[in-house]
């Protein structure tokens, strides 16, 4: 008896982690948007379980902030919260710009490399349309440079604050993907500057191309703002 009640437990592990990672993956990947209703009862007969695991999932993704529960509304997906997200992009784009002139002098031939293979692969989920892996490629181009900055508490307000990021949303190039593009061209051009060595263009270079980004978000949100207005 006690053999068939650990096994049950087991199976009631199994179909949690299951629909857990089958919500996360869809939200991460865009196929539920920011704001989108997630019916529990919907979910458990499209995936196939009870309501319990479904209910413990989107509490779990609560808890990780990618859901919140809302009067009148149920669960949803958690809208991107630009009152906190874009300080702290300006944030990171002041200690970015720092720390990649910092990083300059020490970025060794095969760091060089590796950059122009990540620009590269970036092109390619560019012309893929894949925002996902453009956002995990931007970071890795950007980490490698940062990872030869001598400041190490500079490099560690740089993670903290790339983690804060995160729990507020994965990757912006999901809804700005027209982002894509310009980011190519301006890694390009901070390229150049890296092996050029300018210190001083490559800190105001990297910023300005941070805050590339937070600019694109405003010109969106004001225009649906328009919209709406309408």
């Amino acid at each position: 008896m006690a053999a068939d009640a650990l096994s049950t437990s087991s199976a009631a592990v199994s179909k949690l982690e299951r629909t857990y990672a089958v919500l996360r993956d869809r939200i991460h990947d865009g196929t539920y948007e920011p704001l989108a209703r997630l019916n529990i009862d919907a979910l458990a007969r499209e995936l196939g379980v009870s309501a319990i695991p479904v209910r413990e999932a989107l509490r779990r993704l609560e808890a990780e902030g990618w859901v919140q529960f809302r009067r009148n509304a149920g669960a949803v997906v958690t809208p991107v919260d630009a009152t906190t997200w874009e300080p702290a992009m300006v944030c990171l784009a002041i200690l970015e710009g720092a720390a990649s002139a910092e990083a300059a002098p020490f970025l060794r031939k095969n760091d060089m490399a590796k950059l122009r293979t990540i620009a590269a692969r970036m092109g390619t989920a560019t012309a893929r349309a894949d925002p996902l892996e453009f956002s995990r490629l931007n970071r890795s181009f950007h980490d490698t440079i940062v990872s030869r900055c001598p400041n190490p508490f500079l490099v560690g307000m740089i993670a903290q604050t790339n983690a804060k990021l995160d729990r507020l949303r994965q990757t912006m190039f999901v809804y700005l993907p027209e982002r894509s593009s310009a980011a190519l061209k301006e890694h390009a051009e901070l390229l150049t500057l890296l092996e050029a060595g300018d210190k001083t263009k490559i800190e105001a270079h990297a910023r300005w191309h941070k805050l590339q980004t937070v600019e694109a978000y405003r010109a969106i949100h004001q225009a649906a703002v328009l919209r709406a207005a309408r």
